[in-house]
């Protein structure tokens, strides 16, 4: 049985596109991409598409963080610092989980990233519940759906 990894969403499971990967042996993060190209205006939020998917355990979240060179070099960061991508976003009744990346340009021009850019890294994370914790909903829909 699987336990974490990526897939692609159906649009794209058939264009035989590479996996995100690790660069490095030590490297905590798999590089996420823009699937197609996107102009990100100044002082504006952009939902980045990516074009993937990602399962993992039922205690796991991947935590989404940008590249550091996006933010020093094309004054870009993720709207609310780091982004976290729930297990039962993948695949549930409402959305296939596809993730998308909310970038801020603080710059003074639009930045252009041509598609498969890398733009983030995803690390897949565990976390901890307290002792009472009863949380029985079960997730429907997609992007910032929690809760409502």
């Amino acid at each position: 049985m699987k336990k974490r990894g990526f897939a692609w969403i159906e649009a794209y499971a058939k264009q035989n596109l590479p996996l995100p990967k690790r660069n490095t042996a030590h490297s905590a993060g798999y590089d996420l991409a823009t699937i197609t190209e996107v102009s990100l205006k100044p002082n504006e939020v952009t939902l980045v598409p990516t074009g993937l998917k990602a399962y993992m355990q039922s205690n796991e979240y991947l935590g989404i963080h940008i590249r550091s060179s996006l933010a020093v070099k094309k004054h870009l960061c993720l709207v609310n610092s780091q982004g976290i991508v729930d297990s039962d976003y993948y695949n549930n009744p409402d959305n296939e989980g596809h993730i998308f990346v909310a970038l801020f340009n603080f710059g003074a021009e639009t930045i252009v990233l041509s598609a498969h850019t890398r733009i983030a890294q995803g690390i897949f994370y565990s976390f901890l519940l307290t002792d009472d914790d009863d949380a029985t909903d079960k997730r429907q829909g997609g992007f910032g759906s929690t809760g409502q």
